[in-house]
């Protein structure tokens, strides 16, 4: 994957940008109302097109916490037709050999018991998966629990230890799982292929999904082209940096475009709570709750002219107690739009400390809450409520 050989740089220009700035201060909706994978489900049989339904444990995964369940269940997936079907796992806890993966096809649909949970063998290498969703299409991911292995991690190096991995795919719904403990993300949305080349993936749903207590980030978004994240939680995220809730991060590989991310709830990370990068344009952020991050509530930045983040519209968001401030549009953003949200209690980390010493203006107050960089361009901002 290109996007490894661009991590130590990325990561580096990330890590001196929030230096710096530190130092400086449902039942269902009606059908056509559904993102278009949801849409695509939602009248869908229980074995899919051709009817066809396996359950892993007639392929011998026993689901104890012992054996080594990742040959079972791929036989599973394997052994659909070419018209797809759905593969079902039944409570239980089993252990996934993350070198290997389980690797999913197209036209299928996994679903998980709640209780079902898919618990990574520990290894040492540095990038390692337990769902891989790569180059496939209309593909459904139901229910069910995704464990990693950084607990019992053997390597010190890499942060590319996945829960879920969606790459080079179309029309992706994941919908009620749970992902905590890898040892780099919990979630990665992205492409396949070189710079400039690289075949992104489209058409991709997450709701109701919980990412937490994972190494590097709860999400990162790479290369994409139509993305809706909802009604769900990133939180806790700790270990490698940038350590945040969401991370929009295409870098030079190619461009994502067209991310809705609305009614989710991003807490507790111990970097930002949802920052975007370079090459990002058509980006939504909207009805959330950003609240405890110890880094930014939500950061934009850019570092080359013209292909900083574009087209942001920032809507109707709580943004509260963040370490440092609530929303900061930086670098070189451009085209924003900051309106009705709702901005308290942030930049903790450092103005609190002084806050009693001191008799702040209310534009000190405001500058806790946003900030707008003059390298910016476009920004409008209108309707926010910002605490005193």
């Amino acid at each position: 994957m290109k996007r490894a050989a661009n991590d130590d740089q990325a990561s580096d220009t990330r890590r001196d940008f929030l230096r710096r700035s530190l130092q400086l201060s449902l039942p269902a909706l009606l059908l056509s109302t559904l993102p278009t994978p949801l849409k695509a489900w939602a009248g869908q049989p229980q074995g899919g097109a051709s009817g066809v339904v396996i359950n892993v444990r007639d392929k011998g995964a026993k689901g104890d916490g012992t054996h080594d369940d990742t040959a079972a269940i791929q036989s599973a997936i394997d052994a659909l037709p070419a018209a797809g079907g759905t593969v079902t796992i039944p409570p239980g806890n089993y252990m996934i050999d993350a070198s290997r993966a389980i690797s999913l096809r197209s036209n299928m649909s996994l679903q998980m018991a709640p209780t079902a949970q898919l618990t990574a063998i520990a290894n040492n290498l540095p990038r390692s998966h337990v769902i891989k969703v790569w180059r496939v299409n209309n593909v459904q991911i139901v229910g069910g629990r995704i464990v990693g292995e950084r607990n019992g991690h053997m390597g010190t190096t890499g942060e590319w230890g996945y829960g879920l991995n969606i790459e080079a795919s179309n029309n992706v719904s994941v919908s009620d799982l749970h992902i905590s403990d890898c040892w780099g993300d919990g979630i990665w949305v992205g492409a396949l292929g070189p710079d400039g080349n690289a075949v992104p993936a489209t058409n991709v749903t997450i709701n109701r999904v919980i990412s937490t207590g994972n190494r590097r980030q709860g999400m990162s978004i790479g290369p994409v082209n139509g993305v809706t994240v909802m009604n769900s939680t990133f939180s806790n995220t700790q270990g490698t940096k940038p350590e945040a809730g969401i991370d929009i991060e295409p870098q030079g590989q190619g461009m994502a475009q067209n991310i809705t991310i609305s009614h989710c709830t991003i807490t507790g990370n111990h970097g930002t709570g949802l920052e975007t990068h370079d090459n990002v344009a058509g980006l939504v952020i909207k009805d959330c709750a950003i609240h405890d991050n110890a880094g930014y509530g939500i950061l934009t930045v850019g570092g080359k002219l013209g292909v900083g983040p574009s087209q942001i519209t920032i809507a109707d968001n709580v943004i509260s107690d963040n370490g440092l401030i609530g929303i900061t549009i930086a670098g070189n953003t451009n085209r924003a739009q900051i309106t009705g949200n709702t901005l308290d209690g942030n930049s903790n980390r450092y103005f609190h400390r002084v806050i009693s010493a001191l008799s702040l203006r209310s534009s000190d107050a405001q500058n806790r809450e946003l900030r707008i960089d003059d390298s910016t361009r476009g920004v409008a901002l209108s309707g926010n409520k910002i605490s005193s």
